[in-house]
């Protein structure tokens, strides 16, 4: 089993490998910053080992920067009318690590490596620190100039999966990326994540306002999060959106969805729609090890493609000295 795991991942390396997106490609720092990848990794690993939630954090960070204005590491500027301080924002977590990586790359290499590329660097290192799989990343984008609070128009956990769609669509993303990468939506990597009570409690208590819980929900799943969540209890709780295997990358979360243990409304809404209920039942399936294999192909790939959203190359932006600030 393991070498044919090992198969898989040499066929998902070289099909990354020759990965040229939006004029990005892979080693784009190979000369100007040869330990670039080496000196994220090893700072992504350092804030893993304290707390292995910061993965999750990571890649809800990373979503939410390429989902606003494309991945130009806007959503990483501090400031009150910044993306960062938007509604949707607040929550977001994993700056330290990419604070601390910039430091470590401008020590080393001054001027040379953006924060957008750093977070798309960290994303990939989070996934393969949480036993999922690794990918080379296409590199090359700039920080944009651009940081707003208004306007964002972020995937949320309330979105039907016809409102989810349109906001894939509207960033060139299909209904096979939608699933792909559900991952990173609201609270962050679904597989790895946590949430708060109070993004699901309605579901268990009113949902619709009909005083019942929502009928999309296995009645022994119900009866865990609603012993998780009480009524009147803590709505700042944290619950893990992948009961199973809360800090490990894998299939499960799918499983999960189509057993009615969807914990947000907007991930078991993925199994009523038939077209993205046909992707999670391939990805959930019967043989957890063989169709776990074909998730860890398709993800790289669909993270490649939402990782070049309306990305800034060339002459465009700039590289910041420091991420929380423009130049």
């Amino acid at each position: 089993m393991e070498a044919l795991r090992l198969f898989f991942m040499v066929i998902l390396v070289m099909a990354t490998s020759v990965q040229s997106q939006g004029g990005l490609k892979a080693g784009f720092y190979s000369s100007s910053c040869p330990g670039a990848e080496a000196i994220v990794r090893s700072t992504v690993e350092s804030h893993f080992k304290k707390d292995p939630t910061v993965a999750a954090g990571l890649l809800r960070l990373h979503f939410h920067d390429c989902f606003v204005q494309g991945c130009d590491g806007s959503v990483l500027i501090a400031g009150s009318s910044a993306e960062r301080s938007a509604l949707p924002n607040l929550g977001l977590r994993g700056f330290e690590a990419i604070d601390d990586a910039k430091t470590q790359l401008e020590a080393s290499c001054p001027g040379v490596v953006s924060c957008a590329d750093i977070l798309a660097l960290a994303a990939r290192d989070s996934v393969d620190l949480s036993d999922g799989p690794s990918w080379q990343v296409p590199t090359g984008r700039r920080d944009g100039r651009v940081s707003s609070s208004q306007g964002l128009n972020l995937p949320s956990p309330l979105d039907s999966v016809t409102v989810q769609r349109q906001k894939f669509a509207a960033k060139g993303l299909d209904d096979h990326d939608l699933v792909t990468l559900v991952d990173f939506m609201a609270a962050g990597a679904h597989t790895i994540g946590q949430t708060d009570c109070q993004f699901f409690r309605y579901r268990l208590y009113n949902f619709t306002t009909t005083g019942n819980a929502d009928p999309s929900i296995s009645q022994s799943f119900l009866a865990q999060l609603q012993t998780l969540c009480p009524k009147d209890g803590d709505g700042t709780k944290r619950v893990a959106l992948d009961i199973d295997s809360q800090n490990k990358f894998d299939v499960s979360f799918f499983k999960n969805v189509r057993d009615g243990k969807g914990v947000l409304e907007s991930d078991q809404r993925l199994w009523e729609d038939a077209a993205t209920r046909n992707i999670v039942q391939n990805y959930a399936g019967t043989i957890r090890g063989l169709l776990g294999f074909r998730f860890d192909f398709e993800f790289p790939k669909a993270m490649i493609k939402m990782s070049s959203i309306e990305v800034k190359t060339g002459s465009d932006g700039e590289i910041r000295k420091i991420c929380s600030k423009f130049n």
